[in-house]
Order: C-alpha cells, then structure tokens, then sequence
C-alpha cells in the first residue's frame, strides 16, 4: 500500500491540505498529516486548526512513497524553512520518490532545485521561484515524479492526479465518481 506524508505549517491553505487528503484517504492510500510546527495543532491561514497526526520529529520521511506540500501563506514559507524536510524533499527526489505541491508550495521545491527542466504550474505571482521550469497555466501537472497544482480550485483534480498516480487510473476513476466530480 502507498504511503504518503502531507506536511502542515502554520498558515497553511486548510481546503488544499484536506481536499487532497480527503481523496487519497478515500483512496485507501494511507496518509499522515505532519506537522513541522512541533506541535500537533497547526492553524491554517483562514484560522481553521488542524490537528497532525504526527511531528516531524517521529516519522521518517524516506518510508513515503509520497511527499505533499500544501500551500497558503505563511504555510509556505514555514514549510520552506524547516531544514528537514528540505533535506527530505531533496532525497526523495534523488530516489525518484513522488513530490508533490500545489499553489505557492511548488516555489518551495522550485528553490530547492528540483523543477530545472521540467514543467510545473503554481499560483499566479510565484513562477519566478520555481527556476528553470517551463510554466504551465495547467491546473494540475505531472512532470516524472514531480506533480504541481495552480491553486485551491484545482485541490480535487491534484487529489485525483495523484490517486491515478500510486493507484492507476481505474481506482481514481472510481473516487471521481463517488464524489460526484465532473470536471477533469
């Protein structure tokens, strides 16, 4: 079974966060909220607090086969700083290990690097961080194993994206449709 880690800062985008959660867990793709506050309660940007399922500090990010940024502002800039999970990012990239981020979090892995040469999309107003990439005004995009999404009203299609990813087509079809999802 895919295992994916979904890593929460304060001021992240709450709706980005647990939509996509929402759908892999749906999925029965096992996903662990993360906190990289050092506390379990992380407060979103609209003021909605979320409760992680675990701390950084007690999981081990190489046993994801995926790793989700969701975005929001301050969240991605708190993200951006926990020293961690930059070096695990980093990693799993390495090892061709899924990454995954939508809306200003892509600026997260655009300065780590891990976007020279590929294709990525993100919120309108952070394409200069993402270095080197060939942007895209696409919704949702998988370039290898590096998947972006442009922002909270693509949050399901991102979900969907990435279920299709770890579980095929058939299986992300199937929660597409017990949702009642028409778009994509």
């Amino acid at each position: 079974m895919a295992k994916v880690f979904a890593f929460l800062a304060e001021g992240l985008e709450e709706v980005e966060c647990l939509a996509v959660v929402d759908v892999l867990r749906r999925a029965g793709v096992e996903t662990r909220l993360v906190s990289v506050t050092g506390n379990r309660l992380v407060t979103g940007s609209h003021n909605i607090t979320i409760q992680a399922d675990a701390l950084f500090e007690e999981v081990n990010p190489d046993e994801a086969d995926l790793l989700f940024l969701p975005g929001g502002v301050p969240g991605t800039p708190n993200l951006k700083a926990h020293e961690g999970l930059a070096a695990a990012l980093v990693k799993a990239n390495k090892q061709g290990r899924r990454v995954a981020a939508i809306c200003a979090a892509p600026s997260v892995l655009g300065e780590l690097g891990l976007l020279k040469g590929r294709t990525a999309t993100c919120y309108p107003g952070y394409e200069d961080r993402l270095h080197g990439v060939s942007y895209t005004l696409q919704g949702v995009i998988t370039d290898g194993n590096i998947t972006t999404g442009r922002g909270l009203g693509y949050a399901l299609d991102l979900g969907l994206e990435l279920v299709r990813l770890l579980q095929g087509t058939q299986q992300s079809a199937k929660i597409k449709k017990s949702i009642q999802y028409d778009q994509c």
